[in-house]
């Protein structure tokens, strides 16, 4: 039977886990390494989980769960999206950003294999997507938003930015606070680079590109 989340020894061997696999990459990391790591012996591991993937898949799916959680208690009090997106912005960075090694495992290691990223995509980014999109829905509605661009793009284009402030954090190896980079990117992606009439591509033009061709092609 599945111990409980709180179980200590449990606790123990995902936060070691963490540190193995940004260290070793989780292809190189062994579970003897982790079980050393967390201070417990080789067999403990399987009270606990089935083999390596299952503990990178458990770690993920419980810091996740609970970063979603914590977000969508954090945004029932925030009165419009330019502000909810904020948070988001701010929550996400801080928590990649407040763990080098955890950042390392997300955006590095779990993007070598396939098999993992479609599993996560299906699951953990798909409900981050979801709760992205009632945002954007919610400012298109409320006018906060431009209502005349695709809800999918603007999702994607939000998650991509932040995604891509914690990969270059990782790779540049530079010591500061990436989470001070929420308010930048919340303003460039909410009034863009452009100044007031200056914009080089018009709206039309925009929306034509967006547009999906005739015969779905």
């Amino acid at each position: 039977m599945p111990r409980r989340r709180t179980d200590d020894k449990r606790q123990r061997i995902l936060q070691a886990a963490v540190k193995v696999f940004a260290r070793k990459g989780y292809h190189g990391a062994r579970v003897s390494e982790i079980a050393r790591k967390a201070d417990v012996a080789d067999g403990t591991i399987y009270l606990y989980f089935q083999n390596k993937e299952d503990i990178l898949v458990s770690l993920f799916d419980e810091v996740m769960a609970e970063h979603l959680e914590h977000k969508k208690d954090l945004l029932e009090d925030l009165p419009d999206a330019p502000s909810r997106l904020l948070a988001i912005a701010e929550t996400h960075l801080r928590l990649l950003g407040g763990n080098r090694d955890l950042a390392v495992v997300f955006q590095v290691e779990l993007r070598q294999s396939v098999h993992f990223l479609e599993r996560f995509t299906a699951s953990w980014l798909h409900d981050y997507f979801d709760l992205l999109t009632t945002v954007i829905e919610d400012g298109q509605r409320e006018g906060s938003l431009r209502a005349d661009l695709p809800v999918k793009v603007v999702t994607k284009a939000f998650f991509g930015a932040l995604d891509e402030m914690v990969t270059s954090w990782i790779v540049g190896r530079k010591d500061y606070d990436v989470a001070h980079l929420a308010g930048p990117v919340v303003d460039l992606f909410l009034r863009g680079a452009a100044t007031s009439g200056h914009a080089s591509v018009p709206r039309p033009a925009l929306a034509a590109v967006a547009a999906p061709r005739r015969g779905g092609k």
